[in-house]
């Protein structure tokens, strides 16, 4: 079947995040948008962690849905049947010093079920503050975070996100690598995708013959509910975990397994880093230039 997913937003214990993110407004806005899956965000604050526990109920395996008498209280969305799915998400900035320089790198993690969540909270917490901000920032390496993830679950995913921003990102050109092999190291193998972020698209990231071997995908990176689907992918997939992994790993782009159909796109120039420059001084320079 034909999935639209949300998978990278936030909640409202993240830093410059709506104060009204809540599983309710999540699940609410999802139907409004016509999301059939959609991240919880923030997966990795304790507090977080422990509301989406005590709201959401297993639909199908490592899938789950808002509790009926919460989705009743938060009351009908306009033009839209859709029951939204919800798969355990965050977002994780890393900042280190790596061949003489600073790096400064996001990630979307993506984790299977509640106990892999819970192993992999008490895994960063040992590593650093988790309880700050809702999207952690920690000074570990990369390929130690994957490997933080691995551990705490085999079957949990990291996709570098919105990988062209230049401050923080895998190939930001502030604080990046040249290549996810060289930020990652011997476990860039197990990233399945790449995050477009709002100010590039699929064609502009397939220019680049090094991301070839990964699936292109797009999120809304949702700072307050309404914001949600600004940007998503269009899976062929089953409704359960073991399927979105496998529809990630496919890239199908139209095939008939499992795969990715489409990303729904932000205009690209219409994003904060599609043009170099500088706002104040008016200056800007567009890709062509």
């Amino acid at each position: 079947m034909k999935i639209t997913a949300d998978l990278h937003v936030h909640s409202r214990f993240s830093r410059a995040a709506s104060k009204n993110i809540s599983p309710s407004s999540l699940d609410y806005w999802a139907r409004v948008k016509g999301i059939d899956l959609v991240g919880t965000g923030d997966c990795t604050h304790p507090v977080w962690l422990e509301e989406l526990r005590g709201q959401l109920d297993e639909a199908e395996d490592g899938f789950f849905i808002l509790k009926k008498g919460i989705r009743a209280a938060s009351g009908a969305a306009p033009g839209s049947n859709t029951v939204p799915r919800f798969v355990l998400t965050g977002e994780i900035c890393t900042i280190y010093k790596k061949a003489g320089r600073t790096r400064k790198v996001h990630h979307l993690v993506i984790l299977p079920g509640f106990r892999a969540a819970a192993a992999f909270q008490a895994g960063l917490g040992r590593a650093g503050n988790i309880r700050s901000d809702g999207r952690p920032v920690l000074g570990i390496d990369s390929r130690e975070l994957l490997s933080l993830l691995l551990e705490a679950d085999e079957r949990s995913l990291l996709i570098p996100a919105h990988i062209w921003t230049p401050w923080f990102s895998v190939l930001g050109a502030k604080s990046g690598f040249d290549s996810i092999d060289e930020c990652y190291g011997d476990l860039a193998a197990f990233i399945p995708a790449v995050e477009t972020g709002l100010s590039s698209n699929p064609p502009m990231n397939w220019a680049v013959p090094s991301l070839n071997c990964f699936s292109i995908i797009s999120n809304s990176d949702a700072h307050s509910p309404e914001k949600l689907g600004r940007e998503a992918t269009v899976f062929r997939m089953d409704l359960s975990y073991p399927s979105l992994a496998a529809a990630l790993k496919g890239d199908a782009f139209g095939g008939d397994s499992a795969g990715i159909l489409r990303t729904l796109e932000f205009f690209p120039q219409e994003g904060k880093y599609y043009y170099d420059g500088h706002r104040k001084c008016g200056a800007g320079i567009g890709p062509r230039e």
